[in-house]
C-alpha cells in the first residue's frame, strides 16, 4: 500500500474508500457520525479516504457545511492516512477556492469531474487544462471520468494529453461502463509510449474490481459499506494471490451488485453503514431516495446470507 500520510502520486494505490457523509433524522449534518464514520473507515484498514464525492452527496451541502465536512474529517484522521477532497462545482473560482481551502486544512489532493455537457474531446481537454493551470503544480489532481453522471466523455486520447502536459495530474478515478478496454488502452498506450505511468482507482461500486485489478487498476476508490472486503482484496492482488483475491470477492458479491442500484444504492450503502454501528441515521437528503418495508427487509436477508457464508 502506499505512504500513510503525503500527497497522492503516481504509486499511490490501495483502497480510497469514498466516504458517505452523515444526516441526522431531520437532515441536519451529524457531526458526531462524520466522527464514528471516519473511525469506521480507518478500523477497516483502508488506505485513504475521499470526500465529499458523488456518494457524499457534496451538492447538496452549504459552503459552510463543507468547510465543516473537511475540517471534521481531516481532525480526525489527523494525518493518520491521505485524504483526497472532491471540488468538483459548476464554477471554475469554486474549484480553485475549494481546492486551495482543501490543501490548506491537510488534504493529500483533490478530486475533478468535468462540468456537464462538454461534447467534444478539445472542450473536455481546455476545461481540465484550466482547471490545472489555476491550480498549479503544487495540487495533486485525481480526474474523476463518471459519464454515468455527467454526461461528458473522457476519450483515452484526452487522458494521454493530459498526463503529457500536466504533471500535477497523478491519478484516474475510472468509472466508466462499460469501460475495463477503455483502461486497458490507458495501460496498454501509455506503456508503449514511453509515457508516465498515472495511478488508477476504480469506482462503480468495486462491481469488476477484480477484473480491473487484472487489467492494471492500482485500487479501488469506491463507497461499499463493507471497506474491509475491498482492501482485502486488494492487499491480495498486490501479493500475488489474484484466484483468492476473487474468491474472496466472489462471496460479498451480491450484496455489492444489490447496493450498487441506481437511484436507490445510496440509500442502501447508508442503511447498511447504519447498521453496522457507523452512522446513527441513514438519511439521505432530499431529493433522494427512501427505502420502503419490502427494500429493508430484502437488504436484511442479503447481509444475513452474507454473515451466514462469512461464518
Amino acid at each position: 500500500m502506499s505512504a500513510p500520510s503525503g500527497l497522492i502520486n503516481e504509486t499511490t494505490k490501495g483502497v480510497y474508500v469514498i466516504a458517505a457523509t452523515p444526516f441526522a433524522d431531520n437532515g441536519e449534518l451529524d457531526l458526531e457520525s462524520v466522527d464514528s464514520l471516519t473511525d469506521f473507515y480507518l478500523e477497516k484498514g483502508v488506505t485513504g479516504l475521499t470526500i465529499l464525492g458523488m456518494m457524499g452527496e457534496a451538492p447538496k451541502l452549504s459552503e459552510a457545511e463543507t468547510t465543516t465536512v473537511m475540517q471534521r474529517v481531516l481532525k480526525r484522521v489527523g494525518g493518520g492516512v491521505p485524504v483526497v477532497v472532491g471540488v468538483s462545482d459548476a464554477s471554475d473560482r469554486n474549484v480553485e477556492r475549494l481546492s486551495r481551502e482543501a490543501m490548506s486544512l491537510g488534504a493529500a489532493g483533490v478530486m475533478v469531474a468535468p462540468v456537464p455537457n462538454l461534447k467534444t474531446d478539445d472542450q473536455v481537454y481546455a476545461y481540465y487544462a484550466n482547471v490545472a493551470t489555476q491550480l498549479g503544480r503544487e495540487i495533486p489532481i485525481c480526474l474523476q471520468d463518471f459519464p454515468q453522471s455527467t454526461g461528458v466523455h473522457t476519450s483515452v486520447s484526452v487522458i494521454h494529453r493530459l498526463v503529457d502536459a500536466f504533471p500535477q495530474i497523478v491519478m484516474l478515478k475510472h468509472e466508466d461502463f462499460p469501460g475495463m478496454r477503455k483502461l486497458s488502452q490507458v495501460r496498454e498506450q501509455s506503456a508503449a509510449a514511453g509515457r508516465r505511468r498515472i495511478s488508477i482507482l476504480v469506482g462503480n461500486g468495486g462491481l469488476f474490481l477484480p477484473q480491473e485489478m487484472l487489467r492494471g487498476a492500482d485500487g479501488a476508490m469506491t463507497g461499499f459499506a463493507y471497506p474491509e472486503m475491498l482492501v482485502q482484496v486488494c492487499r491480495l492482488f498486490h501479493a500475488g494471490e489474484p484466484e483468492q483475491a476473487e474468491d474472496l470477492f466472489n462471496l460479498y458479491l451480491p450484496l455489492l451488485r444489490h447496493e450498487f442500484q441506481y437511484g436507490i444504492g445510496l440509500a442502501l450503502r447508508k442503511e447498511t453503514l447504519r447498521r453496522r454501528g457507523a452512522i446513527r441515521s441513514a438519511y439521505v437528503r432530499r431529493p433522494g431516495p427512501v427505502l420502503d418495508a419490502t427494500d429493508h427487509a430484502e437488504l436484511g436477508r442479503l447481509i444475513g446470507r452474507l454473515e451466514a457464508a462469512l461464518g
